[in-house]
């Protein structure tokens, strides 16, 4: 997730395509969206990892698609045992084709001789072998990657990465491999838009959105009007809906805390009844304060009775089956997503936005706070929750 910017390596927007919040037809709906040639879908941990139910693997949404997997496999370490990942997954998911493998980190042209054997001798097709770099690296922080506007060499690195792969690939024989995509069956089920004129915050506090929501808004007839809060900006007067995104405002909480243009602008947005939506980071930010690694107190918007820590650090990660109260802004079953470090020093008495279930079906405090138009919760919410096939 993150705004619409362009990607450093794609040079084009990237979008979610999520196997166990999306059903297939929504997946390959949004696969049709793209409008480009090839299609370059980076799965999340392994092939076949997947939610707490079994569900929503890579392994799932390529066979959603129709398309065909592409291991990247690390073979550091490894020698003949590099064939027992394609051939795991050729056992466990015959009905998903392996268009072959790339090793990477490869210590010597013998270990790749070695690895390419392996494959090579139960049908695995190898694209290529990149060799072990200490030059390809990008830092990374709690949540993530850090933002590629926050390094200063990010562009200079993904350069790198690309002369190196298109030097160990054979990338004309990758896209060869590509099939065209299973696109029948479809359009699945879309989140309405909490208003018709939605200010969006998007700045390097507030970066976790989903472009596929935006793109629903605006199929509806809704108007995206990004603001930045880290330049005291506010929503503009004719929105009718202010939407605060995850990010991480941990780190910027000073600078919020002094934006007070922006603080009158969302004042204003309450006034007018305009509905207020914040999401984990934005969640955080329509607190009262917020606490950061440091444990200096930093003053928040104040919308909500919230007081969030980050020196008190606690991971929650994992998918969400959200039931909305009548205090939301949408009424109808929803996936979610949580993965935050921050916790929950104060809470003050207000209602609650929603019942929950972990992906198992297992039940969940309810979530997040309303005071009026003015709701949020920790869980990112990624959209309908759908059948699937």
């Amino acid at each position: 997730m993150a705004p619409e910017s362009r990607r450093l390596g794609g040079g084009r927007p990237s979008w979610n395509l999520d196997g166990w919040a999306m059903s297939p037809p929504r997946l390959r709906a949004l696969a049709a969206q793209q409008g480009a040639p090839l299609l370059i879908v980076e799965g999340a941990m392994g092939a076949l990892d997947a939610a707490a139910d079994g569900s929503g693997s890579a392994a799932d949404v390529a066979a959603a698609l129709g398309a065909p997997l592409l291991l990247v496999l690390d073979v550091s370490g490894q020698g003949q045992s590099a064939a027992l990942a394609p051939a795991g997954l050729r056992a466990l998911r015959p009905d998903v084709p392996l268009a072959g493998a790339i090793l990477n980190r490869v210590a010597s042209p013998r270990h790749e001789a070695i690895a390419r054997s392996a494959l090579a001798s139960r049908g695995v097709t190898v694209f290529g072998a990149v060799p072990r770099s200490t030059g390809l690296h990008l830092p990374s922080r709690h949540l993530g990657l850090v933002l590629p506007a926050e390094v200063a060499d990010a562009e200079a690195v993904v350069s790198r990465a690309a002369e190196i792969v298109a030097a160990h690939v054979d990338l004309e024989a990758v896209c060869a491999s590509a099939l065209p995509l299973a696109l029948a069956g479809g359009t699945g089920a879309r989140l309405p838009p909490p208003g018709q004129r939605i200010a969006l915050a998007e700045d390097a506090a507030f970066v976790f959105t989903y472009p596929h929501l935006l793109a629903d808004w605006r199929a509806r007839g809704a108007e995206i009007l990004p603001f930045a809060p880290l330049d005291d900006h506010g929503p503009p007067a004719e929105a009718d809906a202010v939407f605060l995104p995850g990010g991480y405002p941990e780190l910027h909480a000073g600078r919020l805390a002094a934006s007070e243009m922006f603080r009158h602008a969302m004042e204003a947005a309450v006034a007018r009844g305009a509905v207020i939506w914040g999401e984990c980071g934005g969640y955080m930010a329509l607190g009262e304060a917020l606490v950061d690694a440091e444990g200096r107190s930093h003053r928040m918007l104040g919308m909500l009775p919230l007081v969030t820590s980050f020196a008190e650090r606690r991971l929650t990660l994992g998918y969400r089956r959200l039931a909305p109260r009548a205090t939301c802004p949408w009424q109808m079953p929803l996936a979610g997503h949580e993965f935050h470090y921050a916790t929950i020093r104060q809470e003050g008495t207000a209602d609650r936005v929603f019942d929950a279930t972990d992906a198992a079906g297992e039940a969940l405090p309810a979530m997040g706070l309303a005071c009026g138009r003015v709701a949020g919760s920790f869980a990112h919410v990624i959209g309908p929750m759908e059948p699937r096939e």
